[in-house]
C-alpha cells in the first residue's frame, strides 16, 4: 500500500506529551501506551499513591524513562501553571495534550452545590485551562489536542444530568476549538467512549471484568489504542471525532 508507513504509530517516537488525569483509567493506559511507543510523557493526577502506582507498574520496562509525573489538581490555577512549567523544563515544549481528567457525578437533584461545582470546574474548567496553556506552546509549530469526552453527551442518560452537561460542553468545545486553532497547525480530536471498566464505574473489579468479558464494557486500553490511532495520522489527516461503544452496551 502506498504511504502505509505514514500511519504507523512508531512516528510518535520522541513526541512530547502531557496527559491530564494520567494516573488512573484511560489516562494511565494512554500514557503508558504512548511511552511504550517512544513518546516522552508527563502525567499528573491528584493523588500521590496513584502516581506512584503508575510509575511502579512500568519500572522494569525498557521505556520506563519515557514516563514521569507529578501531583496536581486541574481546578487549581497555580497547580496547572506548575504542571506546564514542568512541561517546559522536562520536555522543552509540547506536541500533544490528552485532556482526560474528569470526575463522575449524578443528577442535579442528588448532588450538593459544592460537589457539582467541583465537578464542573474539573470536567470543563480543567480542560479549558490546560488547552489554553497548550495552545500557547503549540501555536508556532503545531500540535494535537485530544479531548476525552463521553457517549453521555449523545445518550443523555437519566440520573446523570450534571455529568451529561459537562460532556455535552466538551463536545461543543471541541467542535468550536477546531475552527479556532486549525490555522495554527493544531489538530483537535474528540474521543467519546461508552462504558469503560475503570474506577469511574465502581470498585468491584470482578464485576467490571465480567462486563468486559460479556462485551458490555470496554477496557481502558481500547480507548488508549483509539487515541494512538488518531495521533498517528499524517499531518494532512484530521480525525475529528471517534466514538467507541462496547459491542453489547445498549446505547
Amino acid at each position: 500500500m502506498e504511504n502505509y508507513e505514514d500511519y504507523h504509530p512508531q512516528q510518535l517516537n520522541g513526541k512530547r506529551v502531557l496527559v491530564t488525569g494520567g494516573t488512573t483509567g484511560i489516562g494511565r493506559a494512554t500514557a503508558i501506551m504512548l511511552a511504550s511507543l517512544g513518546a516522552k510523557v508527563i502525567v499528573f493526577g491528584r493523588h500521590q499513591q496513584e502516581l506512584d502506582d503508575t510509575l511502579e507498574s512500568i519500572r522494569n520496562e525498557e521505556f520506563s524513562e519515557n514516563l514521569s509525573g507529578l501531583t496536581a489538581d486541574v481546578i487549581n490555577k497555580e497547580d496547572v501553571e506548575r504542571v506546564f512549567a514542568e512541561v517546559d523544563s522536562r520536555l522543552g515544549g509540547l506536541d500533544i495534550l490528552v485532556n482526560n481528567a474528569a470526575l463522575a457525578v449524578q443528577g442535579i437533584a442528588d448532588t450538593p452545590y459544592d460537589e457539582w461545582k467541583y465537578v464542573l470546574e474539573t470536567n470543563l474548567g480543567g480542560y479549558f485551562h490546560c488547552t489554553y496553556e497548550s495552545i500557547n506552546r503549540m501555536k508556532e509549530n503545531g500540535g494535537h489536542l485530544v479531548l476525552v469526552g463521553s457517549m453521555s453527551a449523545e445518550v443523555r442518560e437519566k440520573g446523570s444530568s450534571v455529568y451529561v452537561a459537562t460532556k455535552s460542553g466538551i463536545e461543543g468545545f471541541a467542535a468550536a476549538l477546531r475552527k479556532e486553532v486549525n490555522e495554527m497547525g493544531i489538530k483537535v480530536t474528540l474521543i467519546e467512549p461508552g462504558a469503560v471498566a475503570t474506577d469511574m464505574q465502581g470498585s468491584d473489579s470482578e464485576e467490571l471484568t465480567a462486563k468486559t468479558e460479556s462485551l458490555e464494557m470496554l477496557k481502558a486500553n481500547d480507548i488508549a489504542a483509539s487515541i494512538v490511532y488518531t495521533l498517528a495520522q499524517p499531518k494532512r489527516s484530521d480525525v475529528v471525532m471517534v466514538q467507541i461503544r462496547p459491542h453489547l452496551q445498549a446505547i
